[in-house]
């Protein structure tokens, strides 16, 4: 008989990476079992506005709502295997650690899918995370520098973690044509540390080029960043493409695209730039999209990238270096015999990364829990001894 799944987890209307990921992978485990009934509870910060909600959604965890997080339990409670989104920022609480009082109150297996792990956390913030796991039946991660470094770093037992890609749509498409004006696209929520005045100022040193590519920056700002400095980064980023004298060549498309959309987009970019200035990323979404899809990746060294495009499906550059990424960046748009080779080599990768593969991966550990792995008392009292051993950060929230 097909699991029911139940996640938490932001969701749509929610715009953020984890709803986006939370749908596809929702989506892919339901289509193959038609006959099973699973469910979303979703993360907000505040009360849903009064409308239609969407089908999938059977619950709501409002960040700081008295008795939500035992409420949320008895909903995810009702499926068989509950499968926990963590991410910075989402939860309530210090360092979001209103999510262990979910797990403390669950009575079915849990996964729990780790989409950030900190090199160098808080100690709070290591507790919380680590009475995370102390609650879980298995850890998920989604590259081998993520198991690497919590196995290293975190208080978990290594044979309860496993490595499960993040998943990509299958928009694997012949290489576009070249163009009379090739495009160098980066997408996804804007905001900054996303390095895109490092790829502007690599635009004006391939001005010279012709045909003279054009830059298009794809994506909304950041809710978040929205509410909290309004549209100050992207205006930032429009004025220095006016002082630098490439205004004409930088395309600023502010839309939140769907999957259709956005595969067209993906599908006609010449290449894909990730001017990441994180040197902490383990994991990337936009990467795997990227890779996925075939496209040419020039990325700066941040850790996902290293490891995804380190056998040459992409060219690494230094971070917050402009005429490193102009240099890989020509290398692409300009030799026919490099482009073919990121793509070759990004067909290699491609199949692990399409959803199908990975919700198969899900499916396995799922039943393999549901199968005899249950939860036992002493995984509750674990998170919560872990948490009663550390103090409470003085600021009420560091990611919130």
């Amino acid at each position: 008989m097909p699991l029911r799944y139940g996640f938490l987890s932001t969701y749509f209307p929610t715009q953020c990476g984890l709803a986006t990921f939370t749908a596809a992978l929702f989506d892919e485990l339901t289509s193959a079992a038609p006959g099973a009934s699973s469910g979303v509870v979703r993360l907000l910060d505040a009360p849903a506005e009064p409308g239609r909600r969407p089908a999938a959604v059977v619950g709501d965890l409002v960040a700081g709502t008295p008795g939500g997080p035992r409420r949320a339990a008895r909903l995810l409670n009702g499926f068989d295997i509950a499968v926990v989104q963590h991410e910075y920022g989402v939860y309530g609480g210090p360092d979001g650690d209103e999510v262990i009082e979910v797990l403390d109150h669950l009575e079915v297996p849990v996964v729990v899918v780790l989409h950030t792990v900190l090199a160098s956390p808080s100690r709070h913030q290591r507790a919380v995370l680590e009475a995370l796991i102390a609650s879980a039946d298995a850890v998920v991660v989604m590259t081998e520098t993520a198991r690497a470094r919590l196995v290293s770093g975190y208080r978990v037992r290594p044979h309860q973690v496993s490595v499960i890609p993040h998943g990509a749509a299958d928009n694997r498409r012949a290489a576009p044509a070249r163009s009379a004006r090739p495009t160098i696209l980066t997408w996804g929520l804007l905001g900054p540390g996303k390095g895109i005045e490092w790829g502007i100022a690599a635009m004006a040193e391939l001005a010279h080029l012709d045909p003279a590519p054009r830059y298009l920056v794809a994506g909304q700002t950041h809710p978040k960043v929205l509410a909290r400095e309004g549209e100050a980064y992207r205006d930032s980023l429009a004025a220095l493409a006016g002082r630098l004298g490439v205004a004409d060549s930088v395309t600023f498309d502010d839309r939140y695209l769907d999957s259709g959309p956005l595969a067209e987009l993906v599908s006609g970019a010449d290449v894909v730039l990730l001017p990441y200035d994180s040197v902490d990323q383990v994991t990337s979404g936009i990467l795997i999209e990227a890779v996925a899809a075939l496209r040419p990746v020039v990325a700066t060294r941040f850790p996902h990238a290293v490891e995804l495009l380190g056998d040459g499906a992409g060219l690494l550059v230094r971070h917050g270096d402009a005429a490193a990424i102009a240099a890989a960046l020509r290398a692409v748009l300009t030799d026919d015999a490099v482009a073919r080779g990121l793509t070759s080599a990004a067909a290699a990768h491609a199949p692990d990364l399409l959803w199908p593969t990975v919700a198969r991966c899900y499916r396995r550990l799922a039943a393999e829990l549901v199968a005899g792995a249950w939860r036992s008392p002493s995984a509750v009292s674990a998170s919560q001894r872990a948490l009663a051993t550390v103090p409470m950060p003085r600021s009420p929230a560091t990611t919130r």
